[in-house]
């Protein structure tokens, strides 16, 4: 393999450090496309550029290497962290990439507030709350929180409640003995953190201990003849019971399990399944598709899956069981040890208990591998078809797997925006997506407004030297699609594909034909092109909303008698939205900060007022 480097990268790498860190390698479009760690990143980065034994993988990637950057650590450990961080979040296509683009429900408790609730979520967050899951089975979660809320009596609201500030009313759910009514002082914060320390309890496994607690409560209460509170124990304690019998006991320690199995497709496709075994309790089960994985070892496959799946996972068992060793064992636990201040055991079981477990990881995975390699060629088949009949279609030489969509978004010229979408193979390229504010068309001129945004964007993509769409399309009709041809044409970029897509009859214009293209209703080409359509118009209001939101808000604000830029500033921060403070009673306003009674009432009665205006 011989390897040519450009003068800029001999630089780089004679300037690159001995010390351990984070390596980025880049193509000639800037974008990442490999992430590394290493002990000495002098010693790694050199490795590729030396000819030797590399992978048929690793010479496709450095052929296609034009840049590299790095971060210094001060440890590998740290480094280690932060390549699972940054393969996340930038998903670089020579990397073996855990495909997360279908999250699990988790059961999230938010301990950092008064008065904690109790709510399903698909976004885990470093927060103070506590996660449990993931679940697969959606219903079973709405069923365990209706179950908890009705046992316990917590509150449904989403209200930001503060002890010392209580409400003036409570919610109907109290006046039904569904609530215990924390908004107005019913019951304190230590009392209310009890109930929700009994639903940590469960929620985490262990319900044997939870069931002994409320069972000593309800003797307790029996002792002291407040019958009516042991009555309510005890029926907590039935019902518990009840729901514990449904989990399925898998061991009969008091462990938290991890359980972990890899199968690999014939074709280079990986699945790994997890197993969540709480308490000796199986609690949740969930699996992955490892992307990047063909001529991969196993034993890599899983080091990646473990390195980027415990950097966000809400919580880290006791041990973790494993189908195939890994080749930075170490370096995974001082990781969680770090994170958890433990260690965590790492096993490989081959015989007993533990090898079933893993057997049954490994029987799941090899099903849901099944399942997702159908449904994954079913999509190619159908998304492959669609481009070949556009291409047919719009008498193309080349299949349009490059599509880039744009639409306006305004109301009578205010806040005018435009967005830009674009599609790789049939499917959103989300990373790529582009927003832009319009600043040069003055009032309503949407065909104006198109060709400056169509400017900027080929502006910047040759002046990069970047690759250019194979097709550009334009929500709008003939008007429109002239106005972007003439600005393509003066950019020297005459024969690029350009088309318009009308809603009314989903008539497509095509440059220099007098009549429209009209396809069938169901043609797969045609569908397409709506979905780029559709999304385009999605991102483009979305923006405009948002602007205009901020300047409502702004102005809106502005307008109160009273009510400065400090107090405006006060007020946004406290409540968050213009919605939430429209929502607000006059406590609440009173409760933040520069604001008196008479100021809130002015607020409050400006605000109805106005309502319109929202």
């Amino acid at each position: 393999m011989v390897i040519i480097m450009n003068k800029q990268l001999r630089a780089q790498l004679n300037e690159t450090p001995d010390l351990p860190g984070v390596y980025l390698m880049k193509d000639e479009a800037g974008e990442i496309i490999y992430v590394g760690k290493a002990k000495s990143l002098r010693k790694r980065v050199r490795s590729y550029f030396r000819s030797g034994n590399h992978t048929y993988k690793t010479r496709v990637m450095v052929e296609h290497i034009d840049d590299f950057d790095y971060i210094i650590t001060d440890t590998e450990v740290e480094a280690y962290i932060l390549e699972a961080n940054l393969i996340k979040k930038n998903q670089p296509k020579f990397n073996i990439r855990l495909k997360d683009d279908k999250t699990y429900p988790y059961i999230k408790v938010t301990l950092g507030e008064d008065f904690p609730r109790i709510y399903k979520t698909r976004i885990v967050k470093k927060d103070g709350s506590r996660y449990f899951g993931p679940f697969a089975n959606v219903d079973a979660i709405y069923k365990t929180i209706d179950v908890l809320k009705d046992l316990f009596m917590l509150r449904g609201c989403k209200k930001d409640l503060k002890s010392e500030k209580p409400e003036e009313r409570p919610c109907l759910n109290y006046h039904i003995d569904k609530c215990l009514g924390p908004c107005i002082g019913k019951i304190d914060v230590e009392d209310y953190r009890q109930l929700v320390d009994r639903v940590c309890l469960f929620l985490a496994g262990q319900q044997d201990e939870l069931i002994g607690r409320v069972k000593n409560l309800m003797e307790a209460a029996a002792r002291e003849k407040n019958f009516e509170k042991a009555a309510r124990l005890r029926d907590q304690m039935q019902a518990l019971q009840e729901i514990s019998k449904q989990q399925k006991v898998m061991s009969d320690k008091s462990l938290d399990q991890d359980v972990i199995g890899l199968i690999q497709g014939e074709e280079g496709s990986a699945c790994v399944q997890l197993l969540l075994i709480r308490c000796g309790r199986l609690i949740g089960q969930e699996y992955f598709l490892m992307e990047g994985s063909e001529d991969e070892s196993r034993e890599d496959i899983m080091g990646s899956f473990l390195q980027q799946y415990y950097e966000q996972a809400p919580q880290v068992p006791d041990e973790i069981l494993l189908n195939t060793t890994i080749k930075q064992e170490e370096l995974l636990q001082e990781g969680l040890k770090q994170r958890t201040g433990r260690r965590v055991k790492i096993l490989y079981p081959e015989r007993g208990e533990k090898k079933r477990l893993l057997g049954m990881a490994e029987q799941n995975a090899e099903k849901n591998l099944k399942k997702e390699e159908i449904k994954l060629k079913y999509e190619r088949e159908r998304k492959t078809g669609a481009l070949n009949s556009l291409q047919e279609y719009l008498e193309m030489e080349k299949r349009p797997d490059y599509i880039e969509g744009f639409d306006i978004s305004n109301i009578q010229g205010t806040d005018p925006v435009a967005s830009l979408v674009v599609f790789k193979g049939g499917v959103p390229s989300k990373k790529d997506y582009r927003r832009f504010k319009i600043k040069t068309v003055e009032g309503p001129d949407d065909f104006a407004m198109m060709a400056e945004v169509v400017e900027r964007r080929y502006d910047r993509l040759l002046a990069e030297e970047s690759k250019l769409p194979d097709l550009i399309l334009i929500d709008g009709g003939k008007g429109q699609l002239n106005k972007v041809c003439e600005v393509l044409s003066e950019m020297g970029l005459e024969n690029q594909m350009v088309i318009g897509l009308a809603k009314r009859e989903e008539e497509i214009f095509i440059p220099g034909k007098s009549e429209p293209l009209l396809l069938s209703h169901s043609s797969p080409a045609l569908h397409l092109l709506q979905r780029v359509r559709d999304e385009a118009h999605r991102f483009a209001v979305s923006y405009h909303r948002k602007l205009r939101s901020r300047r409502l808000t702004h102005s809106m604000l502005d307008d109160i008698p009273g009510v400065g830029p400090v107090r405006r500033q006060s007020l946004l921060q406290h409540f968050g939205s213009l919605e939430k403070i429209k929502n607000a009673n006059i406590s609440q306003l009173k409760g933040v900060e520069g604001i008196s009674a008479k100021t809130a009432r002015k607020i409050y009665d400006y605000l109805r007022e106005h309502t319109r205006a929202f």
